[in-house]
């Protein structure tokens, strides 16, 4: 590129702005951008981004022209996973710190970017914590920001948790309240990374989704429209249950029979999530009495047949937990032909737990 294509122009109105990024952000992306007013440019400031000093100082420049270009093209320059590392051995974590905090819309964008291609790789995950871009991050997903920067943001804290470290240090930050927060009042497609960070995030801590009212929250979300929804709040009320605590707060929030409505007709993986919430409810007593007495038997039984191995597999174990009241057991006596051919499904897991069924609800004293 000859130096009369890298002139910087004048900063004007009709150019201050750079071209929408080419993340995979859906309609949030497009509508938010073009609503910043950001005008097609015809040529990128860098056909390459040659990482260097003096670029990564553009990065902090005070002329928001070359600030935009310099983070679009770092963006453009990390989606090469080759890249990373050289990137973070420069120091660009703090420089894209910084921009988090920029005053314009797009410098925010596609910093947040970058840390959502960062936090793909182990080297960025890590890079992540050491410089404590979590404390940048906060106000981030909170619903004064605009959409595509909430976005960004939450996915990149969500590739964060599938690591166990970044979990823990999500925790560590107090994020879980406000993740309960953002499941209950962000958009759809925000909505369902937020769930998947807050089932790794329980997975380490549940005692921090129950202080936020999470049951509460996951059993109204059981009865949202959109099935994804309904499956990962199955999935969330799994994880709090694990806690003796989780256990007796799906009893006084009335879960049991919202879960069991999941039951009577749902996605695979709804139905597979909330029978599998439930096989944990009921290991309490007063977990199996509250499933008994809200008709749980007949849809258990027809998920016996279901062809999906995950459905059937968590049916039969809440089945043999019921069977453990003198009540269950009477009642499922009388379906052994349902659950005995199961015994030997095609599949191990199945044929293990209907066993297991078979044997407990013919128990004798």
């Amino acid at each position: 590129m000859g130096q009369a294509d890298m002139a910087i122009p004048p900063i004007s109105d009709s150019n201050r702005l750079l071209v929408p990024m080419n993340a995979t952000c859906s309609l949030i992306t497009t509508c938010v951008l073009l609503s910043a007013g950001m005008p097609p440019i015809s040529q990128c400031f860098f056909s390459s981004y040659e990482l260097d000093l003096q670029k990564n100082r553009e990065l902090s420049d005070p002329v928001l022209l070359i600030r935009q270009r310099a983070v679009k093209a770092l963006c453009d320059y990390l989606h090469d996973h080759e890249h990373i590392a050289e990137s973070i051995n420069e120091g660009v974590i703090s420089s894209l710190d910084k921009l988090l905090s920029d005053p314009d819309i797009p410098c925010r964008a596609y910093a947040t970017e970058c840390f959502v291609v960062l936090c793909q790789h182990e080297l960025g995950r890590v890079a992540f914590l050491e410089n404590n871009i979590l404390s940048s991050f906060f106000k981030l997903i909170k619903l004064t920001e605009v959409d595509i920067v909430r976005l960004n943001a939450h996915k990149a804290i969500e590739l964060l948790s599938t690591s166990p470290d970044g979990a823990d240090q999500i925790v560590e930050h107090g994020y879980i309240p406000l993740l309960i927060d953002c499941a209950r009042d962000e958009v759809v497609e925000i909505k369902l990374i937020v769930m998947d960070t807050l089932n790794r995030c329980l997975s380490a801590n549940t005692s921090k989704g129950l202080d936020a009212h999470g049951v509460g929250l996951f059993t109204a979300l059981l009865g949202h429209e959109n099935a994804e929804v309904r499956s990962r709040a199955s999935q969330n009320i799994l994880r709090l249950c694990v806690d003796p605590v989780g256990k007796q707060k799906v009893l006084e929030d009335e879960t049991i029979p919202a879960l069991i409505g999941i039951l009577t007709g749902d996605s695979d993986k709804a139905m597979a999530s909330a029978a599998g919430a439930l096989a944990f409810i009921c290991t309490t007593t007063h977990g199996r009495y509250t499933a008994l007495n809200a008709g749980a038997i007949p849809y258990l039984l027809k998920l016996v047949d279901h062809s999906n191995s995950r459905v059937r597999v968590n049916a039969l174990k809440v089945i043999t937990c019921l069977s453990e009241t003198p009540e269950g057991r009477r009642i499922l006596l009388d379906h052994l032909d349902v659950i005995t051919p199961h015994e030997h499904d095609q599949n191990a897991a199945v044929a293990k737990h209907a066993k297991i069924a078979v044997s407990v609800i013919t128990w004798k004293p």
